[in-house]
């Protein structure tokens, strides 16, 4: 098998195999620290995709990490979430050093007939990339290992009938504390997010001034995160908070406002505006316009007449 085709590993137990762990204590839910870990990743890369959620937190590691179009370097710990499925590139050299930290594995089966089930898919940071990783603070990490902690302690003692909901309560605090700190991470990386929103505005103007939009119609959620090099979930996550819109909303109002501004502006006509605008047909651009604005555009330009 080449480098650049990925591994895709079924069970945790495969996964102790691979890095050379012993075998885990329980089927569906493993702690492991990166020290114990007696086979590193390939020299020239490697592809691994898990058929488990995946949970860690990494430390001390010589390499920088993206966040956006930014480049920052953290002590801290740095924590990823990994959904089942989702591929995961590893590219190591002569200089690489392990990572201090953790790493927390539960199988899709082990959450089976149980709340979280569902509810762990409202989670929107385990469609993160990489480079949008949640870097803790030490406090954060103190609250995040004792709760790993928990869980460990709980599947290595005697597994009786209240184990698993016990890690499951646990594991969902997990969950919502990761969840308060990814909001607090936005709010504190406030300059960078803006800057964000600020190259979206950019990128949109540009997008709607071009022939991009007669040609290809409105951009998509998923091309506007590709040029922003950020995932669709962490955009969406990033625009509610700054905005309270998601992503199709914000497309949606810049679309108004370059309709209210060759409306105002120019003497186009309504048919020319909406070619002009990627819309194929007049009646649905003034049907767009009504739903956005609750005036047709026709409504609209009398205003400035």
């Amino acid at each position: 098998m080449s480098a650049i085709d990925p591994i895709r590993i079924q069970t945790i137990s495969e996964f102790h195999t691979l890095r050379g762990l012993p075998k885990p204590k329980h089927p569906l839910i493993s702690v492991v620290s990166f020290k114990d870990f007696k086979k590193r990743p390939q020299k020239d890369g490697q592809s691994l995709v898990f058929n488990f959620y995946s949970i860690s937190v990494k430390r001390k590691m010589n390499q920088k990490y993206k966040y956006g179009q930014h480049e920052y370097d953290f002590d801290e710990g740095t924590m990823f979430f990994i959904a089942p499925n989702q591929v995961l590139r590893i590219d190591v050299d002569d200089e690489y050093r392990a990572p201090e930290g953790w790493m927390l594995m539960i199988h899709p089966d082990f959450l089976w007939n149980k709340p979280l089930a569902e509810t762990i898919r409202k989670y929107e940071f385990f469609d993160y990339s990489v480079h949008e990783a949640l870097f803790l603070s030490a406090d954060e990490e103190v609250k995040i290992q004792q709760l790993v902690a928990n869980i460990r302690h709980e599947y290595n003692t005697n597994i009786d009938t209240f184990s698993r909901d016990i890690i499951l309560s646990q594991l969902e605090t997990l969950l919502n504390y990761s969840d308060r700190f990814y909001q607090r991470q936005f709010i504190t990386r406030d300059k960078a997010n803006h800057q964000l929103v600020e190259r979206l505005e950019k990128l949109l103007n540009g997008y709607f001034n071009s022939d991009e939009i007669i040609l290809n119609g409105l951009p998509t959620v998923q091309y506007i995160s590709d040029q922003l090099n950020i995932s669709p979930g962490y955009l969406r996550s990033l625009l509610n908070l700054l905005t309270g819109q998601n992503t199709q909303q914000f497309i949606h109002q810049k679309l108004t406002d370059k309709a209210k501004e060759k409306l105002s502006t120019t003497n186009l006509s309504v048919s020319e505006i909406a070619y002009e605008l990627g819309f194929e047909h007049p009646q649905s651009f003034s049907k767009f316009f009504k739903k956005t604005t609750n005036s047709t555009p026709l409504e609209f330009r009398q205003l400035f007449l």
